[in-house]
């Protein structure tokens, strides 16, 4: 495992040893409403905070894009930044259901170079390195094979932020129910790309997203063997607030069964 792998992966532990802990007595937690459906708990700051104190600790030139804010201020020119979700599925959280995560990622310009997604209540622990594959607990994965979309299990997420894409997404959600074999909506982006990386989802689309809901899990996908970019080809996928990622043979066939939803 690359060096700067290994200090992420230990800010994940970090974070979801806390994570953990604040889930076994959620009632008592100090919960805020940053939006619409959209909150934020004293546990998703102390994780950022163990985070980001690890990574600043070991690497003091690297800035930080992080959810909560943290660090926002330091090194904000440097060419190599950390993008952070200390909690992705915090309503999950909050509400006792078990899908959640810790999502770190290092990148150059943009372009991700390590990752690594943490699931603290299964214990899986996802990692990347740019070139040197993706793994599920030090076992190589890969994405999955399946060629015919009719036949794919897709993940996704809702517009839960703002709901002005509510009709869209319903009528894309209709065109899939129509063209595949099932659909789930979890409700933690990064652990979905996770899972299109190990072959548990063919594919993977959500709109409304932020770059620490993407990019751990993108390079997941890439390393995996995926395809992973927005609806329209952006070369800048990251900051583009939609996704789309699947295995190569059926990333083509969503794409063009979603697409024109789009663009109405």
């Amino acid at each position: 495992m690359h060096p700067i792998l290994t200090i992420a992966v230990k800010a994940a532990r970090r974070a979801g040893d806390i994570i953990i802990r604040g889930s076994r007595d959620i009632e008592r937690l100090a919960v805020q409403s940053k939006g619409h459906n959209d909150f934020v708990s004293e546990i998703d700051k102390m994780a950022e905070e163990a985070i980001i104190d690890i990574l600043h600790s070991a690497y003091p030139q690297h800035g930080f894009l992080a959810e909560e804010g943290t660090a926002s201020g330091v090194n904000p020119q440097a060419e190599q930044k950390w993008i952070i979700d200390p909690l992705d599925g915090t309503a999950n959280f909050l509400h006792g259901f078990p899908q959640y995560c810790v999502s770190i990622a290092l990148a150059t310009q943009h372009q991700v170079q390590h990752a690594v997604v943490f699931d603290p209540v299964r214990n899986d622990l996802f990692t990347a390195s740019r070139g040197s594959g993706a793994f599920l607990n030090d076992r190589r994965i890969r994405v999955s094979r399946r060629i015919y979309l009719r036949d794919t299990l897709i993940g996704t997420g809702f517009p839960f932020r703002e709901s002005t894409t509510v009709n869209t997404y319903l009528e894309m959600m209709g065109a899939l129910f129509r063209s595949t074999a099932g659909l789930r909506r979890p409700g933690a982006a990064a652990l979905d790309l996770a899972y299109v990386a190990a072959g548990y989802y063919d594919g993977f689309f959500e709109l409304g997203l932020h770059p620490w809901d993407v990019a751990a899990g993108s390079l997941l996908v890439q390393e995996a063997g995926g395809l992973i970019n927005d609806f329209h080809d952006k070369e800048d996928f990251l900051f583009g607030g939609e996704v789309i990622a699947a295995n190569p043979k059926i990333f083509a066939q969503l794409l063009s069964l979603l697409s024109p939803y789009l663009k109405k």
